[in-house]
């Protein structure tokens, strides 16, 4: 099959039947770009969600142009970005056109207090699985937590959040790691 034609329609498949956004999109683009295709190593996916986070926009947009720049430059990134919004797009016009006809229903309204529950299940997995990447363990366990009660607690900004851990990232590998020699 075409790449081309393959990463658009896993992209496109991954948009439709994603419900919760970018976070939720995460795992399932990891299992078939990762595990499954094997298009890319899972260091280079955790670092392509890193810069995809850090970056301004959506995360889905963001982590499927890295993901389709990564494999095949300018034009990868645009078959995968477009595979990825296409969906949303279709679904949000079709939505627009007719949600006045049921947005008093009683049955739409239970679905959607069931589907959110789903949705907060489908963000906490990719975050899991993140820290497990991330090599999280007892010493270095206060970063996330310090940066999460920040952000949540004082209303802290995330931009600052992220300069402040890259510049002590930084600080960390100028003094703390051992010199190679060479």
């Amino acid at each position: 099959m075409n790449f081309y034609l393959e990463a658009f329609s896993l992209f496109c498949k991954i948009g439709v039947f994603t419900i919760g956004g970018g976070y939720a999109m995460v795992p399932l683009i990891e299992q078939e770009v990762v595990d499954k295709r094997k298009w890319i190593a899972k260091d280079d996916f955790i670092d392509l969600l890193a810069i995809s986070q850090s970056t301004p926009g959506v995360l889905a947009v963001n982590i499927s142009i890295f993901i389709g720049y990564k494999l095949r430059g300018l034009r990868g990134s645009i078959i995968t970005t477009s595979g990825t919004v296409l969906p949303s797009f279709i679904i949000i016009l079709a939505i627009a056109l007719f949600f006045h006809n049921f947005k008093d229903n009683a049955i739409v309204e239970r679905i959607f207090k069931g589907i959110r529950p789903a949705v907060v299940a489908l963000i906490a997995v990719p975050t899991f699985n993140m820290a497990k990447s991330a090599k999280i363990n007892r010493y270095n366990i206060w970063i996330p937590v310090v940066s999460a009660l920040l952000i949540w607690l004082l209303d802290f900004s995330p931009v600052w959040v992220i300069i402040i851990a890259g510049v002590g990232g930084w600080l960390y590998g100028r003094l703390c790691r051992p010199k190679v020699e060479s």
